[in-house]
């Protein structure tokens, strides 16, 4: 089972593939201790505009399909390909499907979750109230395992910024309070530098050091 799902799915990876290699320096991660059984929910923050591209990446390297709730859906409907699932702003009939929906592919079909529980993209640092959707569908699930996820983003070493994915212990379900310390622990832990999961994009020196040319710096 893949993230991607037909032609249409390829065609979008290669498009959020392309997009991290061209806007981020590197995206590094750290993997599980252990292997994890679906049904998974991975649950982050929502810092950044490309966490859910990020998001994609983490969950096709750990071979692990998800859906994902996505506010602007409309814009873009082919995400359904790579797990998008319809979730509308101010539409309560619609995310109550979404919901149902979600725990139905999650119980029959094998699917896991990513979702931003905050609900909506803000600014950093602190982190926003869990929304209580992400509690139905774990309440609902038999046996999933919620996986803590804090991604950060930094821009100062490199031309362009660094982003890294922190997983955290998995654990079953408790309450949204727990889950909120859980991601904030993670975000005000010390940065380790983890394993590539994204090679982008080097910066110019890297690219075009002029020291490397044949026959630079020898004496005439």
């Amino acid at each position: 089972m893949s993230q991607e799902q037909g032609v249409v799915g390829r065609l979008v990876g290669v498009m959020l593939r392309r997009s991290v290699r061209q806007r981020f320096h590197s995206v590094r991660w750290t993997p599980p201790t252990t292997p994890l059984q679906p049904p998974v929910i991975f649950y982050a923050n929502h810092h950044g505009w490309m966490d859910g591209y990020l998001m994609f990446h983490l969950v096709s390297r750990l071979g692990i399909p998800c859906l994902d709730w996505i506010e602007e859906f409309d814009a873009f409907p082919l995400f359904r390909f790579v797990g998008g699932v319809r979730y509308p702003k101010g539409d309560v009939n619609a995310r109550v499907r979404a919901v149902r929906q979600t725990i139905r592919a999650m119980v029959h079909e094998g699917k896991s979750l990513v979702i931003f529980p905050e609900g909506v993209l803000h600014r950093p640092p602190g982190l926003l109230p869990f929304g209580r959707a992400m509690g139905t569908v774990a309440r609902n699930v038999p046996r999933v395992t919620m996986v803590p996820v804090a991604i950060r983003y930094e821009l100062s070493m490199h031309e362009r910024p660094e982003a890294w994915l922190t997983l955290g212990q998995p654990h079953g379900w408790t309450t949204l309070e727990d889950c909120t310390s859980r991601v904030s622990e993670l975000l005000a832990s010390p940065w380790v530098e983890g394993e590539i999961l994204v090679q982008g994009t080097a910066d110019v020196n890297e690219r075009m050091d002029m020291r490397r040319m044949p026959g630079n710096g020898k004496v005439r």
